[in-house]
């Protein structure tokens, strides 16, 4: 599959301010980027870092007044299909080093929280069949609501609500998973069909041997998804980071097949 993404940011810094911008799809071996164009309003500094575990880069930026931001894209999609329901969890004793910080709790994924609920609703299954039944059970549990959580709202908050957006859907299925012993992070993506159409969010598991994309919300595939970045949770993954005060003006994304 191949995706055209077009983003806009619009914000209004009231004083001269850093920005960590992180909207560009990763270029990795199941997915190539084909075309892409990043466009800044005038900036002080543009410079570029590695991300979290060498996948994609942030921009580090400075700028002063209105900030505006357009990225475009054509991403191929080259991800094999896998049935996840199939594939046995890797022994925590086998696990890579970059895996094993994804067994931990992390600020929005209290798994140490959820050992209990995990053994006594899961622990029935194992590995990627344990996995399918948690995404299915998230789907089928929570109410897909805007506005039903902010910054501050943690998977155990929405486990409690049982509503939220693809922010919060990826928190507790991350959770699950790690109260589980299976290595699981925040992905930050684009896909197409996402409604209302916007930055998306999924959890990535760690299962016989590699990562593996996994969406609770039901709306996309691994087929179809381009990534971004991953992390811990959504603290590692913000598209835009603002070191000092702005208002928002605008944002749009749009995702499409070609």
């Amino acid at each position: 599959m191949i995706l055209s993404i077009n983003v806009h940011l619009q914000y209004r810094l009231l004083r001269p301010a850093n920005l960590l911008l992180q909207i560009e799809a990763a270029d990795l071996s199941d997915q190539n980027v084909r075309q892409t164009r990043t466009r800044f309003s005038e900036v002080e500094n543009v410079s570029r870092i590695a991300a979290d575990d060498g996948l994609g880069e942030r921009v580090w930026l400075r700028a002063d007044g209105l900030f505006e931001c357009d990225y475009s894209a054509e991403i191929e999609i080259d991800r094999p299909t896998r049935d996840l329901s199939t594939l046995p969890a890797t022994p925590p004793h086998q696990l890579p080093g970059e895996a094993v910080r994804y067994l931990m709790p992390s600020r929005y994924c209290p798994s140490d929280e959820f050992q209990t609920f995990v053994a006594a609703e899961f622990g029935h299954l194992s590995g990627g069949a344990q996995i399918a039944a948690m995404r299915d059970w998230i789907e089928r549990s929570f109410q897909y609501v805007p506005g039903a959580s902010n910054a501050q709202t943690t998977a155990l908050d929405s486990f409690m609500q049982r509503q939220g957006i693809c922010r919060d859907y990826a928190h507790v299925l991350v959770t699950l998973a790690r109260a589980a012993t299976i290595p699981a992070r925040f992905a930050s993506v684009y896909a197409p069909g996402v409604t209302p159409p916007d930055f998306h969010a999924v959890a990535e598991v760690y299962l016989d041997g590699a990562w593996h994309l996994v969406d609770p919300t039901g709306m996309a595939t691994s087929q179809d998804i381009a990534l971004i970045g991953v992390g811990a949770d959504a603290a590692n993954v913000a598209f835009l980071n603002i070191f000092g005060q702005a208002d928002f003006v605008a944002q749009s994304v749009s995702v499409s097949p070609v």
